[in-house]
């Protein structure tokens, strides 16, 4: 499929031709959902941690007798019940990790990318020189183009002094092609690709 070549400022400067078995997939809801909470579980930290009754200081004298005091048995007041006792099967530090097969991974990429390019928040740049090196510049290139919340992949390096520029706006991310993931994807309303990244993205999934 055949899919317009832009420059930033907002002129069509060619085409290229995009693999359809990555950019026109079906839209699977269920695959970018599993995606997406595969990513977002790697990311938590894990060190959510309670103490048990061995993690707290304190005596270790039984409170009182077993029987004849009339009051429920005791063996520490490091327990539970006890203020400033322990906590019963609390969270411990984990890693909230998990395997998601290959073949779903790349999937969900590619579901992805086809869903901006269905909607047409796709746009492809040549690359990402755009002859300035001002945030207000580039703020009024991004204007022109309609773009607010943006995630901008270039190729093997990203481009330094765009990324320079583009550093302080609000919305925006660059990120060099082997950065590119679904959760970042679906939380930007467009996607910017230069021809470099288009080239990695179809040798990477075909």
């Amino acid at each position: 499929m055949k899919y317009e070549v832009r420059n930033f400022d907002n002129k069509k400067v060619g085409e290229i031709q995009l693999n359809p078995d990555i950019f026109s997939a079906p839209l699977r809801q269920d695959i970018l959902a599993r995606m997406v909470h595969w990513q977002l579980a790697k990311r938590r930290a894990g060190t959510h941690s309670t103490k048990g009754i061995s993690d707290i200081s304190g005596t270790t004298k039984k409170p009182w007798r077993q029987k004849g005091t009339g009051r429920a048995r005791a063996g520490s007041l490091r327990s539970p019940q006890f203020r400033g006792g322990a906590t019963i099967f609390g969270p411990q530090p984990r890693d909230h990790g998990y395997n998601l097969p290959k073949k779903v991974r790349q999937l969900a990429l590619k579901t992805a990318l086809s869903s901006k390019v269905a909607s047409g928040e796709l746009l492809v740049v040549e690359d990402l020189n755009f002859g300035a090196k001002k945030t207000k510049e580039l703020v009024k290139k991004f204007s022109g183009l309609g773009l607010r919340s943006a995630l901008i992949i270039d190729g093997a390096e990203v481009n330094k002094d765009f990324a320079r520029t583009a550093a302080n706006l609000p919305g925006v991310d660059v990120l060099p092609q082997q950065g590119i993931n679904v959760y970042d994807i679906l939380r930007h309303e467009h996607l910017v690709l230069t021809k470099a990244a288009v080239e990695n993205l179809e040798s990477r999934l075909k």
